[in-house]
């Protein structure tokens, strides 16, 4: 369960080691002092076949979540990278709405509340017009999936020019207006594209579900260590504090998987990252996210 007086934090799947089992990674979450987990479905074929779990395996899951009293509320959907909505290909425009339609029923069986969607039109593919209509397409059959499901889409601000600010997304907000239809921010990627990154939060406040908390360089979209980088924590947590906004944050950060990571390890490395942010945090009048 949530504490309803502070901001809830969560941390991404991917900081924790691919090799941990999910209750090693819920077990890891909440001895370091997290609310939450997102899950990642990414491109891999090991994370796609995610969707096809069994009622079993479904149930399993929520055995863990209560358990350990780590919550779910959130799915990284990176699978389109590879079978975008944009794509030329007819067969793989159709995987991309099966992995849209089989999201959007994992979500509702395990009560994932939002999917966040990786915003590209296409990735391995060249973009043009035709790729961007495709694109729209695709987001308003998955609109129409996800409005009668409960379920709801956020758009992340990317690393490609796609859909690279907060002004680049609110076209496709204005265009579906709809409730299911919103954006996820990053704090990182607006960062590393040298964005006005205060007036992009305040233009974007009405339509944000949540907010990816990540350290970047220019270009550098990724695998930056907290401390290390470019983005202004303390006076953007400042700026959201300004605007009200009290909804989750996710640590976003990755593990290095081709080393072996001890428990101990692990829970240590995402709690100095919880430990950084909150300072942030609390140095931009977020008081409401102290805690040890």
């Amino acid at each position: 369960m949530y504490d309803l007086d502070r901001v809830p934090i969560g941390i991404y799947e991917k900081a924790l080691p691919s090799s941990f089992s999910f209750e090693e990674k819920l077990v890891a979450a909440k001895e370091a002092g997290f609310d939450y987990l997102e899950i990642s479905i990414d491109e891999t074929d090991e994370k796609l076949a995610r969707l096809d779990w069994s009622k079993e395996e479904r149930e399993e899951m929520k055995k863990l979540i209560s358990a350990t009293g780590v919550m779910i509320p959130s799915m990284c959907l990176s699978g389109h990278r590879r079978f975008p909505f944009g794509s030329k290909n007819e067969d793989t425009r159709s995987k991309a709405f099966d992995i849209m339609k089989k999201a959007i029923e994992l979500s509702v069986d395990l009560g994932i509340r939002t999917i966040q969607l990786a915003a590209y039109d296409v990735y391995y593919e060249e973009e043009d017009e035709i790729t961007k209509a495709l694109f729209i397409e695709g987001m308003e059959k998955s609109i129409a999936m996800a409005s009668k499901a409960g379920v709801m889409l956020a758009l992340e601000i990317m690393d490609t020019k796609f859909i690279s600010t907060i002004l680049r997304a609110m076209p496709y907000v204005t265009r579906f207006n709809s409730p299911w239809f919103k954006i996820y921010p990053d704090l990182g990627n607006l960062s590393a594209w040298g964005s006005d990154v205060e007036s992009e939060l305040e233009l974007g406040l009405p339509h944000t579900v949540a907010i990816h908390v990540k350290e970047t360089k220019p270009g550098i979209f990724k695998e930056v260590p907290f401390g290390e980088g470019i983005v202004r924590f303390a006076e953007l947590f400042k700026k959201l504090k300004e605007l009200n906004y009290q909804g989750p944050f996710l640590i976003e950060m990755w593990a290095d998987n081709s080393v072996v990571i001890t428990k101990e390890a692990a829970i240590r490395d995402i709690y100095n990252a919880r430990m950084f942010i909150q300072g942030k945090m609390v140095e931009g009048g977020m008081d409401n996210a102290r805690k040890a």
